[in-house]
């Protein structure tokens, strides 16, 4: 059998995210929206809506529909050189939707990866922290994981030279996530490449869970947003994503995976003829709906412009309780790592933070320690997912900082 560690994160907001009167500011996806609200935002009004009542509800397209996929390629693509730019090869076109399997969100697309491609004898890379099941699900089906830490002193970006220490002969998978969770840092454009050109040397996969892709609201001054993993010129490259986070659509389940490889699109397909076969129809239509051009540029406006006013709302924040909370502020994605001390000397223990915290604000985040940092990294650090409905954030970082003038200044 199978044995594999629990999920502590997804333990910790099943258990606690249905609090009565919660303040939820543990949730990742950017906020959700309903099917009126993506109706609302759509610029095209005769642009029919996402749902064909009179289609038969069959299985669908097994791998998802073709407009779908089509458009999640778009998205892939961003990144690409102008056609004028390029000498036009399988590795620097754009992508083909048959290079798309459409899945049960990201967590799905991952798990199906990871089954496909790594077993015993393999060895994989992953960054960390990160979200658990990147290094815990490859582990559990045999493969020894060495793990990619990421500094705090550069911000959080993998460093190339502390991977050439990690890689071995058998290494089958490098393991990546850009933008990044829970930290909310981004891998830019340069890196990427330095990796994909390391890998390349020596025939390795390399793997980014995308799934925070393109929220990268926050960069620096003349940094541009990183590609895809896709666009770099390397066939064996696999990327997931989903509509949950960065489309704020978590409720419809939709995600993919995708590569320039065909082989490895091929046997995630034969792998999962032996689990779902193929995703909801009503599903497949949300989803191609909210990537269509009318809808897909008010959303991510939307989106970027709430990821923006929160994070200065939450940066206000910890400069406001400097004594005793830091952190590096994010670049990306929806999440922040934060580390809060008693009187600023002693790492508060972050998990009986957290639950106390919930009991007398009704504030929720999640503690690090045991949810990102295997029980022994991270002291003292919560991550929280910032980019909830402004009035959430603001009440709930309100009734926090009540508790930290009574209990930690």
């Amino acid at each position: 059998m199978v044995k594999i560690q629990p999920f502590e994160v997804e333990q910790w907001m099943n258990r606690l995210e249905n609090t009565p009167g919660v303040l939820n500011i543990a949730e990742t996806c950017a906020a959700s929206v309903s099917i009126d609200d993506l109706v609302q935002l759509c610029t095209d009004k005769d642009l029919p809506g996402p749902f064909s009542t009179s289609k038969k509800l069959t299985y669908g397209a097994i791998t998802g529909s073709e407009t779908l996929r089509q458009r999640v390629a778009s998205i892939l693509d961003r990144g690409l050189p102008n056609p004028e730019d390029y000498v036009a090869s399988s590795l620097t076109s754009p992508l083909p939707a048959d290079n798309i399997i459409i899945t049960q969100g990201a967590i799905a697309a991952n798990f199906l990866l990871f089954y496909t491609l790594v077993g015993p004898g393999d060895h994989v890379v992953c960054v960390y922290p990160t979200y658990q099941q990147l290094y815990a699900v490859p582990e559990s089906l045999g493969a020894e994981v060495s793990l990619w830490k990421l500094k705090k002193e550069n911000d959080y970006v993998p460093n190339v030279e502390d991977l050439k220490g990690l890689v071995k002969e058998n290494t089958k998978m490098i393991v990546l996530n850009n933008p990044n969770n829970p930290m909310g840092s981004t891998t830019p454009r340069s890196v990427l490449q330095d990796i994909v050109a390391f890998a390349r040397e020596r025939d390795i996969i390399v793997f980014a869970d995308e799934v925070y892709n393109p929220l990268y609201h926050s960069l620096p001054e003349g940094q541009t947003a990183p590609p895809s993993i896709l666009t770099l010129g390397y066939k064996k490259t696999v990327a997931t994503g989903s509509m949950s986070k960065a489309f704020s659509l978590a409720g419809i389940r939709v995600g993919w995976v995708a590569s320039r490889d065909e082989s490895i699109i091929e046997a995630a397909a034969h792998a999962r003829d032996y689990t779902t076969i193929s995703v909801s129809q009503l599903d497949d239509q949300v989803a191609r709906y909210a990537l269509s051009e009318p809808v897909l540029q008010p959303l991510m406006e939307r989106n970027m412009k709430l990821a923006r006013t929160n994070l200065e709302t939450l940066s206000k924040f910890v400069e406001k309780y400097g004594s005793v909370c830091s952190w590096v502020k994010p670049t990306a994605g929806t999440t922040a790592l934060i580390q809060f001390s008693k009187g600023g000397l002693v790492p508060v223990h972050d998990p009986n933070f957290v639950l106390n915290v919930l009991e007398k604000t009704k504030v929720l985040f999640m503690p690090a320690s045991p949810c990102f940092g295997l029980g022994r990294d991270f002291k003292g650090f919560v991550r929280i997912g910032y980019v909830s409905e402004t009035e959430v954030l603001e009440k709930a970082l309100g009734e926090l900082g009540k508790y930290v003038e009574r209990f930690l200044l």
